[in-house]
């Protein structure tokens, strides 16, 4: 939702991902946009987390419904949050948007999600690799091929010595994302052998929010995409919710609005950025975990 009726709106140039980081990075985007008045925006919750590397123009966040980091940034990562932000700019932004996926935090990054999480923290304190030289670097490169080739080539490096997730925590997550958010988590948990108390633990360490705020968000992001389509009461029943009347409250604590707001008012997301929706529902079967 723009303020702006003089803005250009945004020029993406995306960027293929290579096979090296399926399941780490989502999409690498490009991003620029002009405009004659400030531009406001609600960005609603996702599963993806944006590492955005800004070529020096500034973002103001002016609204969190939950966590910390309400102000003036420059290069920043946001991470998994269980609500939206409100954020602000006048006249140009122009930065390059590196979707990571919760994996991708912990593997490429080597950063708890839960220190990331509820959070929109400068680069320089969650992602020290893409620090001011590394960014001179890739803004004195004068085209958006090279410069995603620096980005490749340091994400193959980060790739090459980074930490690896507890297999359990992975499965839970890839689990949660395969059923569309409406895993069991309880059997889940069953699953992977371990108590209640030290898989919630794990996953909430490595991921950032603990598995049932984690399905929640994703059920909401599946059904967001599922509304440009269908009726409210129509995806309240494909997605698992209890009636239409839990559909429009999650809606509004992920997006801050109800569903027919959100779909007028089509605000852009992580997956609309890199070209791809989120994967469709699936029959909600999970595979069995062998621990």
């Amino acid at each position: 939702m723009s303020t702006s009726t003089e803005s250009s709106g945004p020029v993406l140039t995306r960027h293929r991902v290579r096979p090296e980081f399926a399941g780490l990075v989502a999409g690498i985007v490009g991003f620029q946009e002009w405009t004659n008045r400030p531009v406001i925006r609600r960005q609603v919750a996702g599963s993806l987390i944006p590492l955005v590397l800004s070529s020096g123009p500034t973002l103001d966040v002016v609204g969190l419904s939950h966590g910390r980091g309400i102000g003036r940034h420059e290069s920043f990562i946001a991470g998994l949050m269980p609500g939206y932000a409100t954020t602000r700019f006048d006249r140009v932004q122009e930065c390059v948007q590196i979707y990571l996926t919760p994996l991708g935090v912990v593997c490429l990054l080597g950063v708890p999600g839960r220190e990331l999480a509820e959070a929109v923290v400068g680069v320089a304190d969650a992602a020290p690799a893409f620090d001011d030289s590394f960014q001179d670097r890739l803004w004195a490169t004068p085209t958006w091929p090279g410069r995603f080739d620096l980005i490749d080539r340091k994400l193959l490096a980060l790739l090459a010595r980074g930490p690896r997730l507890e297999p359990f925590v992975s499965w839970m997550w890839q689990q949660i994302e395969a059923t569309g958010g409406r895993a069991r988590i309880g059997e889940l948990i069953g699953q992977t052998g371990w108590s209640e108390r030290h898989a919630i633990s794990r996953f909430t360490e490595q991921i950032g929010l603990g598995p049932k705020t984690a399905a929640r968000v994703v059920r909401f992001e599946r059904a967001h995409e599922a509304l440009r389509h269908d009726s409210s009461a129509n995806v309240a029943a494909r997605f698992g919710f209890s009636d239409q009347s839990h559909l429009i409250r999650e809606v509004r604590r992920f997006a801050g609005a109800p569903p027919t707001t959100l779909i007028r008012t089509n605000p852009s997301t992580a997956h609309s950025a890199i070209g791809r929706a989120p994967s469709p529902e699936s029959s909600g079967h999970s595979a069995r975990h062998e621990r």
